[in-house]
């Protein structure tokens, strides 16, 4: 299969490293320095070079904030038949551009990022395909994951965004706060050795791949939920109320189990 990526950052050359071994691939970026270490693979900095490679699928791998912009840029260069296809991690205003685009469409989300992922090994990571997506274009990227190992899910758009605010927007939060009250630690214990790790990871990422996910519609409930637990906890804290501390962490081990 001829396909078309846009965009050549983290996850844009990590799936044409994955594709180019099997398909013909071309990597479309605006800005050529990003294409330097690609192989096997068409560099692409124009649209009429799109137009002359003649893709039977497009996957978009920009940003959210350009997502629907990129889409919109490309395809008059694009086949009829051409398939578009997408890997954001918010959904919000997506179905209503595929029902109006006259492509067929395959709408998926790999849950992982090559900042914190072992990409040697992705047994444990997870993939959504939206149920809503064409027929053929679910087959390729369930094939596609499945090669990669990852445990696959079919999520509606709703239900996928549902999914992300609670499984993303809250570690995400938990880190960001983590964060907000750092100060030095001359000798840190191996507990806020880890969370540094994680909050040091976590700001690596690009700041529209943060506001994708925090943006999400479904997210600011979630995180009226970690305010609540805070208030508690804050509570038993003042009031150190031992049996209290007891039964909340009681509630917290089974949640976790």
């Amino acid at each position: 299969m001829k396909i078309l990526i846009m965009g050549a950052g983290k996850m844009g050359t990590f799936l044409t490293d994955v594709l180019c071994m099997k398909h013909e691939v071309g990597l479309f970026d605006k800005q050529p320095e990003r294409l330097r270490f690609v192989f096997n693979t068409q560099r692409m900095t124009s649209f009429d070079e799109v137009k002359e490679f003649q893709p039977e699928m497009l996957i978009n791998c920009v940003s959210l904030n350009h997502t629907f912009d990129a889409f919109q840029e490309v395809m008059p260069y694009l086949p009829k038949d051409c398939i578009l296809s997408d890997i954001a991690s918010v959904k919000t205003g997506l179905p209503e551009f595929y029902k109006k685009c006259g492509h067929r469409f395959v709408s998926t989300h790999p849950m992982f990022g090559p900042t914190f992922a072992n990409l040697g090994n992705l047994s444990t990571q997870n993939a959504i395909i939206i149920a809503e997506s064409d027929h053929m274009g679910k087959l390729f990227f369930k094939d596609l994951y499945e090669s990669l190992h990852l445990n696959i899910f079919e999520y509606t758009f709703v239900q996928h965004d549902e999914t992300i605010a609670y499984s993303l927007s809250i570690p995400f939060v938990s880190t960001m706060t983590f964060a907000a009250v750092m100060k030095h630690q001359d000798a840190p214990g191996t507990t806020f050795k880890k969370h540094m790790d994680i909050a040091r990871g976590f700001l690596s990422e690009d700041d529209y791949l943060i506001t994708e996910v925090l943006f999400n519609p479904f997210t600011s409930a979630q995180v009226a939920k970690i305010r609540e637990q805070l208030k508690s906890l804050i509570e038993i804290i003042d009031n150190k109320d031992t049996e209290a501390l007891k039964t909340y962490l009681g509630k917290l081990r089974k949640n976790i189990e």
